[in-house]
């Protein structure tokens, strides 16, 4: 019982080389996984380099309230 027979191991190689293999599907979702997260630091990247038309892109322009608006007339 405390010894691994030959099918197990041949179990156990199968399973290895079909995650970690050139083609696996989790060598994939691990690149796909690190594409996510850096489009999101990108995302939470803010230069503050809004233009003069509008905000900063990925900033959305939301309506401004009554007392915002007269803020910006002062």
């Amino acid at each position: 019982m405390g010894a691994m027979s030959i099918w197990h191991w041949a179990i156990v190689i199968v399973v290895i080389a079909l995650l970690f293999g050139g083609r696996g599907k989790l060598s994939g979702l691990m690149g796909d996984a690190a594409k996510g997260i850096r489009a999101f630091k990108d995302g939470l990247k803010d230069d503050g380099k809004g233009t003069a038309d509008g905000p900063s892109e990925g900033v959305s322009a939301l309506p401004r309230t009554d007392a915002e608006k007269e803020e910006l007339k002062r």
